[in-house]
């Protein structure tokens, strides 16, 4: 009796994400990589409307920080200057009170080696109010040097501040006007970068990261490359029309797609 054979079925393991984007035709990757450079390019338009402003911003909060450190220190320094008067004045009161003393024990001494070593105590005490003087008059100085330093940055460190708050507000008007549409592009960048070989992927953001206006891939206009506007052969331009093979402009290393490629990517906006 025959026996009966039965077959298990045998599942088809599903195409990895790799093998997917390996699959895909050349006309298929001009068209992803457009479509990522345009989502790319609308993004890079966003940001260009703030111009400077977060340049501005972010140097004027290091100024501001750094006003804030140097009004801190100038704060430490006159501190320590009026704790030296006020040392040195205290210093006086009491050597001024040892004269008083000693002056007094003079009247009393019943010899002259007592009365001359007190002499030259009184002498040594005028001697340390001479300096304690100096140095008082010194520390005063750099006291009211230190504080028109302290008075001008303040008044600076205020205007800056002024200026900061000013120019944060405009650069957070701007950004609360765009932040919506920004994020909605990066989402449909990314989307776009997924159906990218890694390979492709990683020259098309080196391209753009050497390209001034932040262009990877360019059309074919008017006989030119849409980036640097040097003229391409026609014989290249009908290989950039076959969709054979991803090439590049001779001239600024972008990559260069057809008319046909731009259709397709503007007309599914």
């Amino acid at each position: 009796m025959a026996k009966t054979e039965t077959k298990s079925a045998v599942k088809e393991p599903k195409p990895t994400i790799a093998a997917t984007k390996a699959e895909i035709t050349i006309a298929g990757k001009l068209v992803e990589l457009f479509r990522l450079q345009h989502f790319d390019s609308l993004v890079d338009r966003i940001k260009t409307q703030r111009g400077e402003l977060p340049l501005e911003v972010q140097d004027l909060e290091d100024e501001v920080a750094g006003l804030e450190t140097r009004m801190n220190k100038l704060a430490e320094d006159l501190k320590e200057a009026e704790t030296a008067v006020s040392d040195k004045n205290n210093f006086i009161k009491d050597a001024k009170a040892s004269i008083k003393k000693y002056e007094a024990q003079q009247s009393k001494v019943r010899n002259n080696r007592e009365y001359d070593s007190l002499g030259k105590e009184i002498e040594f005490q005028n001697l340390e109010i001479q300096l304690a003087e100096k140095r008082i008059k010194e520390g005063k100085f750099a006291i009211e040097t230190k504080s028109s330093v302290a008075e001008e940055s303040k008044k600076l460190y205020k205007e800056r501040k002024k200026d900061l708050d000013l120019k944060k507000k405009e650069l957070d008007d701007i950004i609360a006007e765009t932040e919506k549409e920004e994020k909605d592009l990066q989402k449909k960048s990314d989307a776009a970068a997924k159906h990218i070989e890694e390979r492709l992927l990683k020259a098309y953001q080196r391209i753009r990261g050497n390209a001034r206006n932040g262009l990877a891939v360019v059309p074919v206009e008017r006989g030119s490359c849409g980036g640097c506007f040097n003229a391409i052969p026609p014989q290249r331009q009908l290989d950039i029309a076959s969709h054979k093979k991803i090439i590049v402009c001779e001239h600024c290393g972008r990559i260069l797609v057809d008319e046909s490629v731009v259709d397709t990517v503007v007309g599914d906006k």
